[in-house]
């Protein structure tokens, strides 16, 4: 009797909550650590299983350890959240032995269980301050896409070269639209340097201390298009591993330039309509509404219109977009801008070459002047680049037949058939106009009776310089 005393006293000083259980699973003994605990009797523990001394969520895995261990005899540890007198909840490591007689048959099973919540807790904010880190480095690495653009387009911005009527007119409406906030629409062929003006409407801004995000429409996924633009919650699809800001949140305070907007899918043009009107959107697989201050500039090459006609661009969005809209001219009516252009590209390209070019052969600016350039300022800089890195005197050339090659077989043929059809279109126009009484637009409008855009006849009297209201 002693003996069992002085080994209960030892029990109940031991830093742990000491239990034995019969070979059947029943609580036999328990130590003070756990009745005071738990705030119960040994007879209330008896039935551990189905009260409140464990939390909900582990009651179930705790049962089933115990099963494998009642059903293998082997020793087993398990984690688990104990419900103090108080309400408050506990984890513990638990340690179960099994005490076997001479025959190897379990008798009993001695379990400890070691107050473990601190080291918990501590996990858990280690784990937080780790997600926290993560989520710096992701934001870090946005925020340094966006720098790397903005630098960008510091450079880009020194490429608009030129003083032709055609430009001057593009930089007059640069100049003043730009300390507006308004919603600009960019249009003209590929290649014209149409982000180059959003970018000078930027810096012209008071935005311009700001990001600048540009996003092809075209080179993305139209599946993941959404996702670019708006950012996605965890979990929102297949790969979505983590929460991502979208193009509109890097670009806060700022401007976001949307190239090829007439690439767009339906559902994400309803989303940007929705952003133009309330700013504000919602994340893919997020339900929370988040506020955005950013300045909208769009480009394309199409004509939107006849996309609004063939009912694959939105009419309500072309005039959320086309608030103030700006024609990028084609090189070919810049021709006057070409040899400060090639001045300017040979001067770029050279010094990334390490070479000295002073003198630009007068052939070359004569061929060059007589091309048409489809390719717009893109082509005529890649071939000045690709003529830098031949060139091995002081003078610049470019190969006669990388241009005649394009233009030669047809020049005569091609000039011939261009006046015809030149002279075709003005001849369609006029009488189109002459029908309706000089009036453009409208049911009754030339535009109508030919069958085109509005956009498109405009533009169209404006090359073939018709005076449309001295036609009656």
């Amino acid at each position: 009797m002693i003996e069992e005393q002085s080994l209960r006293l030892i029990i109940d000083r031991i830093p742990g909550q000491i239990a034995v259980v019969t070979a059947g699973g029943e609580v036999e003994l328990v130590n003070r650590q756990i009745l005071e605990f738990f705030g119960k009797t040994t007879e209330e523990l008896q039935n551990w299983a189905t009260s409140d001394s464990f939390h909900p969520d582990d009651i179930l895995p705790t049962i089933n350890a115990w099963k494998r261990a009642l059903e293998t005899g082997q020793p087993f540890e398990f984690e688990n959240r104990g419900r103090r007198a108080d309400g408050v909840y506990r984890w513990f490591h638990v340690r179960a032995r099994p005490l076997r007689d001479a025959e190897g048959r379990i008798v009993r099973w001695y379990i400890l269980a070691t107050d473990i919540d601190d080291r918990k807790r501590s996990e858990g904010e280690l784990g937080k301050a780790f997600e926290e880190i993560k989520r710096l480095k992701d934001r870090l690495h946005d925020e340094n896409l966006a720098l790397r653009e903005q630098i960008d387009q510091v450079f880009m911005f020194e490429e608009i070269v030129g003083s032709s009527p055609a430009l001057k007119t593009v930089l007059s409406s640069v100049v003043k639209v730009a300390p507006t906030d308004s919603t600009v629409l960019i249009t003209g062929e590929t290649g014209t340097g149409k982000e180059l003006i959003a970018s000078a409407i930027h810096k012209g801004s008071r935005r311009a201390g700001h990001p600048f995000i540009s996003v092809n429409c075209a080179a993305i996924p139209s599946s993941l298009i959404a996702s670019e633009l708006f950012g996605h919650e965890k979990g929102a699809f297949t790969g979505a591993l983590q929460r991502r800001q979208g193009r509109f949140e890097l670009a806060q305070s700022g401007t976001i330039f949307l190239d090829e907007i007439g690439e767009l899918p339906g559902e994400t043009q309803l989303a940007l309509l929705r952003v133009l009107q309330e700013r504000q959107f919602e994340r893919v697989g997020g339900s929370r509404v988040i506020p955005v201050d950013v300045r909208v500039i769009a480009a394309t090459n199409r004509d939107l219109e006849a996309a609004i006609a063939a009912g694959v661009f939105r009419n309500d969005l072309f005039y959320r977009l086309n608030v103030f809209p700006i024609h990028v001219p084609p090189l070919r009516q810049r021709k006057k801008d070409i040899p400060m252009l090639i001045e300017y590209f040979v001067k770029r390209h050279a010094e990334k070459a390490r070479k000295k070019i002073s003198k630009i052969d007068k052939t070359t600016l004569q061929l060059c002047q007589s091309y048409h350039w489809p390719g717009n300022i893109r082509e005529l800089q890649n071939i000045v680049e690709r003529s830098v890195i031949l060139c091995t005197g002081d003078t610049f050339w470019i190969d006669e037949a990388w241009l005649s090659s394009r233009n030669a077989p047809r020049r005569a043929s091609s000039h011939v058939l261009t006046e015809n059809l030149r002279n075709y279109e003005r001849e369609l126009i006029e009488a189109a106009l002459a029908e309706s009484n000089g009036i453009v637009a409208g049911p009754n409008g030339a535009a109508a009776k030919l069958g085109i855009p509005r956009s498109t006849l405009d533009l169209k009297i404006e090359q073939l310089n018709i005076r449309k209201h001295t036609i009656r």
